[in-house]
């Protein structure tokens, strides 16, 4: 939890954790369909398509989290998986991916499946 000397020399604002989630969200709803098709394409089936699906959303997550936090967590006294100054909570930044694009994993999977083995 933050204390009120660090609130006051950095501030969260609410209206860029809401920008940073959506942001987020967007962008996993896109790799989730890009994924499909790759399980989709790679003809994957039953438990390997979903664990497919697990380890490519949080090996995005990590990458994510690598490219766009990381660094920014480096110049503050927070701890490096802290994302509590730029999204809700850490559950929804590293586990929210997996509920948000499932539909359109499965989607998409489906569909390039048939496509391919037809």
């Amino acid at each position: 939890m933050s204390s009120e000397r660090d609130l006051q020399i950095l501030p969260i604002v609410q209206e860029s954790v809401i920008h940073n989630s959506k942001t987020l969200y967007n962008f996993q709803s896109l790799t989730a369909s890009l994924f499909g098709v790759a399980a989709g394409i790679l003809g994957l089936e039953s438990y390997h398509g979903f664990l497919f699906y697990v380890i490519m959303t949080l090996l995005t997550s990590t990458v994510f989290y690598l490219v766009r936090i990381a660094p920014t967590s480096l110049h503050s006294s927070k701890s490096l998986v802290d994302t509590s100054a730029y999204f809700r909570s850490s559950f929804e930044f590293w586990t929210g991916g997996l509920f948000s694009g499932l539909a359109g994993y499965i989607l998409t999977w489906t569909l390039f499946y048939g496509l391919v083995r037809a």
